[in-house]
């Protein structure tokens, strides 16, 4: 649940009719939200409005406490799930020697390995912004060197004063 959704309990319902719902799936019926608040506190649970934009609104008798636990607990496992992309960016220059590009591929080449994305990023020094085409020769000259084990997931961009692109890993089974 998100901070921002605010959820209408007991006494702050204050609408003319409600179809009321039990804990256990009973359908109690349509009825005022005085009824349904007495039949709440009858049972020693809360009255909680799950459906306000239904016709008539839906309100449910619950441990509001119980299903806040159990919500945060859905977010917390689907969280757990969720898989963490980890982007490591590699700095170079236009007047980058060979050797150097060879080091730090080298270095790519083993983020790639460990299935981690990498974005190769040129930055473009005084007048060298004038010529942007320099920064993306650089950077082929490196997806030469790591198109066997990569997939180029953005192109080579200009984007002010730098010249990005960013590989991922090749799936599994594409090797």
């Amino acid at each position: 649940m998100s901070k921002n959704e605010e959820i209408l309990l007991n006494e702050d319902i204050r609408l003319k009719e409600v179809r009321c719902l039990g804990d256990d799936g009973e359908q109690y019926g349509v009825m005022s939200s005085g009824e349904a608040l007495k039949i709440a506190q009858r049972e020693g649970l809360d009255l909680v409005l799950i459906a306000p934009n239904a016709t008539p609104p839906v309100c449910k008798v619950m441990d509001y406490n119980k299903f806040r636990y159990q919500q945060e607990k859905k977010q917390k496992e689907a969280k757990k799930k969720q898989k963490q992309i980890e982007i490591k960016e590699i700095k170079l220059s236009v007047k980058i020697a060979s050797n150097d590009i060879n080091y730090k591929v080298k270095h790519a080449r083993e983020f790639l390995e460990d299935n981690k994305h990498v974005r190769f990023r040129v930055f473009l020094k005084g007048r060298e912004v004038s010529t942007p085409q320099a920064g993306i020769e650089v950077l082929e000259r490196v997806w030469a060197l790591v198109e066997d084990i990569a997939v180029i997931d953005k192109e080579a961009k200009v984007e002010g004063r730098y010249v990005n692109m960013t590989v991922i890993p090749k799936p599994k089974g594409a090797k």
